[in-house]
């Protein structure tokens, strides 16, 4: 499983950690993703997306259903 967005395309960063002797280390930055149920092109599907597009709007959450079928044999 990649670590990207698959709204935005946001990915790790990389850069250095910068001691008070200015010693560098690298340091790797992994975006907040989290696993969604979304609705895409029509269909519901679990998709990564970050924080940040959640938070925005940018993800279509799907109704939830209140299907039962004792009350689909009632009709």
């Amino acid at each position: 499983m990649s670590k990207i967005c698959e709204i935005c395309g946001k990915r790790r960063q990389v850069g250095y950690n910068v001691s008070h002797a200015h010693n560098k280390t690298k340091k790797v930055w992994q975006p907040n993703l989290q696993k969604v149920r979304a609705l895409r092109k029509g269909v519901v599907k679990k998709i990564n997306v970050c924080t940040r597009c959640i938070r925005s709007g940018l993800v279509q959450k799907p109704v939830k259903s209140t299907y039962s079928p004792a009350a689909a044999n009632n009709i």
